[in-house]
């Protein structure tokens, strides 16, 4: 591949500031597949070259992903024993994604492997390439260009976090280098057909339940470019699902034709949360979840903002209205 040979020489720093001691990979908070397909493939690479790491997440891994783990040592926050680990952050744009808590433990992050556009560069090593279209596809191109064996387990979580950010490889992030890199991948040992079945063909009933008042939601916004839908406070009991079952329901928003960005909003005592997914990157919706505290992906982004909805819906239409017209000037 070649294009990641700009860290290599980094890379094999970190490896040796690693050896001798303990390192622990960090995710952020609400996993997907990137993020945890990321932490399963660092972690077991670094294990590889005999150092002691682990991996540690804020919240637990989600159902459909818990196949990437296989034996890594896979911790929650508070479930990993005291130590003096020097931390990595994988698939974090800023010090906080992975929470507060976790920030305030470890406060002087080793390296930080990501491909987030709005990525601040908060480690003593920075693995960045904003080019990418996953954080799995940075370590993957990183441990190929580097001539580092790894095993199955680990091409198997590289692939499958290649392949939930690139939605499925639908995504405009999807590039012949995607494609090279996932073949090596899978002459590795990644399976393709196991990943599709694991993520898109184990459904639970309460996630059928939540994506049919998710859609019974759904309201147009600034003359039908932008489809915001909400989950109400209490809704996850109430229709037996948990806060996983919302992967992938704010792509039904942002596919429907005539629409450019899709918005999920759940509500929360205090707080509201929302994913916003555009058709392009050229749209750089970062920039309006960042107004909110947020920000992600180009075409991708969430925020955690402190309001009621009253208060936070017309203000994120309004935002929303004046990114879209932005976007036009700029292609006039």
């Amino acid at each position: 591949m070649n294009h990641y040979t700009k860290f290599a020489g980094r890379f094999a720093v970190l490896l040796h500031e690693l050896q001798g001691r303990q390192a622990v990979v960090i995710g952020h908070q609400r996993p997907d597949g990137d993020c945890i397909g990321s932490q399963v493939g660092l972690c077991r690479v670094l294990r590889s070259q005999g150092i002691d790491a682990v991996c540690m997440n804020p919240d637990p891994v989600p159902r459909r992903i818990k196949f990437l783990i296989g034996d890594t040592p896979f911790f929650q926050r508070d479930e990993l024993p005291a130590g003096d680990r020097l931390a990595l952050f994988t698939d974090c744009a800023d010090h906080g994604r992975a929470g507060e808590k976790v920030k305030a433990l470890y406060p002087a992050p080793q390296a930080c492997f990501d491909h987030h556009v709005s990525n601040v560069g908060f480690a003593k090593r920075n693995f960045v390439d904003t080019g990418s279209a996953a954080t799995a596809e940075v370590l993957a191109g990183v441990f190929l260009d580097a001539d580092i064996a790894f095993d199955a387990t680990t091409a198997q979580a590289l692939y499958t976090g290649i392949m939930t950010d690139t939605g499925q490889f639908r995504f405009p992030s999807t590039s012949k280098r995607v494609f090279q890199l996932c073949a090596e991948l899978v002459a590795r040992g990644a399976s393709p057909a196991r990943a599709g079945q694991e993520l898109f063909e184990r459904e639970s009933v309460g996630k059928l339940k939540l994506l049919e008042h998710y859609l019974s939601s759904l309201k147009f916004e600034c003359e039908g470019r932008a489809c915001i839908g909400i989950l109400p406070a209490g809704i996850f009991e109430q229709v037996g699902a948990t806060v996983e079952d919302t992967e992938g329901l704010v792509d039904y928003a942002r596919s429907i034709e005539g629409v450019e960005v899709g918005v999920l909003i759940e509500e929360r005592p205090g707080m509201m949360k929302a994913s916003l997914r555009a058709t392009h990157s050229s749209y750089r919706i970062d920039t309006v979840a960042s107004q909110f505290n947020g920000g992600g992906h180009a075409n991708a982004a969430g925020l955690n903002y402190p309001a009621t909805l009253a208060e936070f819906y017309p203000q994120l239409v309004a935002a929303l209205g004046r990114r879209l017209a932005e976007v036009d000037a700029i292609r006039q």
